[in-house]
Formats: C-alpha cells, sequence, structure tokens
C-alpha cells in the first residue's frame, strides 16, 4: 500500500475486530521452518479473523535476526495471500533498525507495522521517544500501531495520545497492561480515525463492551473462532452468551503460564490439528500435566 505522509490515512475500517498474531514455526533446534505457516493461518482466515500479525512477542519476534525476520515475514506474507489485511511486528532497539527492517521487505503490501518502544535497558524520554516512531513513519511511509507492551518503557495514555495527535502515521496503538481504566481513557480521549487495540485475553469481552476496535492477544491465534464468536456477540447485543464465553476463555488464559506463552499457544494449535512446531529455546513448551489441564479447559471453548 502506499499512503500520503503528510495525511494519517483513515484505516480504522481495515484494522479492526480479530487480528492474531501468528506462531512461527521451529523445529526441535530452534530453526525456521520454511513455508510451513499456511495451515495455521487457513485457520485463522477460516475462522473469520480481520488480519494477521506476525513478528510480534506471540511470534517470539524478538528471537528473530534480521534474515530470519524477512524470511518470517515473507512466509506470513505468502501464507496470507491477500485474504487479509498484513502487519508486521517489529520488537527492535533503535530506530534505524526499525527502518531496515522495514526497507527489507521490499514491496510487501503491509497494511501497517506494529512497532514496541524501545525494550533494552535504557528509556528514551517523551521527545525522544515520538521522534522515534515518527522518522519511522517518514522513513518507510508505513503507518503504524504502537505496542505498548514493555513493562519498563510503558508509555503513558497521554503520551499515546500525544504521539498519535503529532505524528500522522502513528494510526493507533495496542494496550497490553491489564488495566481496563487506561483502555477505558483511551477510547474516552482518542481522536478519530486512530484505532484502539487490547492485548489482554483477559480484557476481550469488557473491551468489546466499551467499543476497543479490535484485538491482537494470544487467544485470537490459539482460538480465533470463539474470539470471532465473542466479538460478533458483543455487537449483537448478546451480553448474556458473550459473558459466558468470556469467562470460559478467562479460564483458559489463567491456565496458561506467560513465561512459556508461545509454546502454549502452539499446542492450543496443535490440539485443533495444526503440526506441533516448538518454542525457540530457552523457551519450552507444556510439560505433561500442563498439556492436560489446556486439553481439559479448552473442550468448553471450542463447544462455545
Amino acid at each position: 500500500m502506499s499512503f500520503d505522509k503528510h495525511h494519517k490515512p483513515d484505516l480504522r475500517d481495515v484494522l479492526q475486530g480479530v487480528l492474531p498474531p501468528v506462531t512461527l514455526p521451529f523445529d526441535a533446534e530452534g530453526r525456521l521452518v520454511r513455508h510451513a505457516m499456511r495451515e495455521q493461518i487457513d485457520l485463522i482466515v477460516h475462522a473469520g479473523a480481520n488480519g494477521v500479525v506476525a513478528g510480534g512477542s506471540t511470534g517470539e519476534g524478538h528471537t528473530l535476526s534480521d534474515a530470519e525476520f524477512v524470511d518470517a515475514m515473507n512466509d506470513a506474507y505468502e501464507a496470507t495471500a491477500g485474504r487479509v489485511p498484513f502487519l508486521a511486528g517489529l520488537i527492535v532497539n533503535s530506530t534505524i533498525q526499525a527502518i531496515r527492517r522495514t526497507r527489507a521487505l521490499g514491496d510487501m503490501k503491509l497494511a501497517a507495522l506494529q512497532v514496541t518502544p524501545v525494550h533494552y535497558l535504557f528509556k528514551p524520554d517523551d521527545r525522544a521517544t515520538i521522534q522515534h516512531f515518527r522518522t519511522i513513519w517518514e522513513e518507510t511511509g508505513v503507518p503504524i500501531i504502537i505496542y505498548n507492551v514493555i513493562p519498563w518503557n510503558y508509555l503513558s495514555v497521554d503520551l499515546m495520545l500525544r504521539i498519535m495527535d503529532e505524528v500522522p502515521g502513528v494510526i493507533g496503538m495496542k494496550q497490553s497492561s491489564g488495566d481496563l481504566k487506561s483502555l477505558s481513557d483511551l477510547l474516552l480521549n482518542h481522536k478519530a480515525p486512530n484505532i484502539v487495540l487490547s492485548g489482554i485475553d483477559a480484557l476481550l469481552y469488557p473491551g468489546f463492551a466499551l467499543g476497543m476496535h479490535g484485538a491482537i492477544s494470544a487467544l485470537t491465534s490459539a482460538v480465533p473462532g470463539p474470539v470471532v464468536k465473542l466479538r460478533r456477540m458483543v455487537h449483537e447485543g448478546r451480553h448474556d452468551e458473550a459473558r459466558a464465553l468470556h469467562f470460559h476463555l478467562n479460564r483458559l488464559w489463567n491456565t496458561l503460564p506467560h513465561e512459556i506463552l508461545p509454546g502454549c499457544v502452539k499446542y492450543i494449535q496443535h490440539l485443533q490439528g495444526l503440526p506441533l512446531y516448538h518454542p525457540r529455546a530457552p523457551m519450552v513448551g507444556p510439560d505433561e500435566g500442563l498439556r492436560a489441564r489446556i486439553a481439559q479447559v479448552l473442550t468448553p471453548v471450542l463447544a462455545a
């Protein structure tokens, strides 16, 4: 896609709904298995999801070399085959690295970039943070969704609203704390056409009920169909059914240790017929006891 760098593109009708962050297929030695994403993305698209995000934290994007990043993005983009919008995730520590990685994707038609604040020890001040996102936009021309997830560099609501006001290419943000008030404040104070998304599965129902525009979260990748159903129920005013499904999802979410979340998501995908791939060491997958608990709480989610 091409965009006018001087005007914020109105992508709210495009980048909303359930936008699953795909997992990446690694073998037991941690090598990226090339051209192995079609089954997963088919499952996501056929479930009614509204887009695909590759390279985020669920996709272990923080572990990728520059070359692996290009390979993974190309594989995911090819598997998406233009059926839904495609977003590339950047988990990087410098402005120049974000620009280089984006340019390395060539003519790929990106709907947006999902970009974290820098995640190493040092935290830039507000002015430098705004300039970071402004420069990425100006140098790449690709719209940006801020992935607000770094605990020691967590952007305040006021700063996120300021960035979206001052940088035309920053079209929205994904709030990834369990704080419902911050999500509510963003929905209260954002301006059209900004997009407010959530990355927290425990807030799917309340977030949709408040009017958030979509979600990019682990369970949207693990069980995209039920999350699509939940959003539809909320939009149709079927709140009793939506709450019941939400609590099934919440029980599943509470069963998954955050420290090994990508491996757990891959196992849930495997229980739905996908090949079982590995997380990248030193992360591990669920042990036998956890697998049994996951299977138990997954059953009512898929049956809802």
